[in-house]
């Protein structure tokens, strides 16, 4: 993959180009193209093992596409620099157990050289439902669900222009679904972009501006949920969703 910058044409939040990822020869990902605009929420959906997973860790490098290209805000995605505006929450994220919550936010500022302040971390606790008292508790006495609040508490308070979640509802009661559905709406109001994946469509129907339904390998359909309900003649996302993938 080319290691260069890319024209300021091409400045989206996300460009993936032809992008194919194969494991042990076993294809994954074939020929795959997407593009986001700035300030849109945008859900990947998709069955088990459709490659939501391998997409999101090509976008951050953690592996590298076999074919294709991916830019971050006009910078391919080989260069650190190309993720100096994302944060990103992965799959079944569990903190350190080791750091108390305090510690952990200290960890997460530092490693991104942000700095905010106590009244900014005690709103955004706040906002997701946490006492200030878990910042002095260890991790490892966390709930499934507070590490995660946790998590996007962190997430949400580094002030990035491309947040990158892969199932950001897990373990969270719905209570705490319907905070953090309405933090994603407040940082697409700022103008964020928001690509999150997710296997609750009820919460993707509600959410998303652009929904893309990842299926061998490719992107088998992309636009608004009503225009997925449209083109399959179906009342809800759901019924959508097979008839696409059937």
């Amino acid at each position: 993959m080319s290691r260069r910058v890319l024209p300021a044409f091409f400045n989206m939040p996300i460009i993936i180009s032809n992008c194919s990822k194969a494991y042990r020869k076993r294809p994954v990902l074939n020929q795959l193209s997407l593009q986001l605009d700035q300030g849109e929420i945008f859900s990947l959906i998709g069955v088990n093992g459709a490659g939501k997973t391998t997409l999101i860790k090509c976008l951050l490098d953690f592996h590298t596409a076999d074919l294709g290209e991916i830019s971050l805000f006009g910078v391919v995605s080989a260069l650190t620099s190309s993720r100096n505006e994302l944060a990103y929450l992965p799959e079944r994220f569990l903190p350190p157990y080791y750091l108390n919550g305090q510690q952990f936010l200290n960890y997460i500022f530092a490693l991104h050289k942000s700095e905010v302040d106590d009244d900014l971390i005690g709103a955004m606790l706040d906002a997701m439902d946490l006492s200030a008292e878990i910042l002095k508790k260890p991790v490892r006495d966390f709930s499934k669900g507070m590490a995660q609040k946790l998590g996007l508490t962190a997430l949400l308070l580094l002030d990035k222009k491309l947040l990158i979640l892969d199932e950001p509802m897990s373990g969270l009661d719905p209570k705490a679904r319907a905070l953090v559905k309405k933090q994603l709406r407040l940082a697409k109001e700022k103008g964020k972009t928001v690509f999150f994946s997710s296997h609750l469509l009820a919460d993707v129907e509600e959410l998303s501006d652009r929904v893309g339904i990842l299926h061998e390998g490719t992107i088998a359909f992309c636009g608004s949920p009503e225009e997925c309900k449209q083109k399959y003649h179906s009342k809800n996302l759901e019924d959508a969703f097979l008839k696409c993938i059937g």
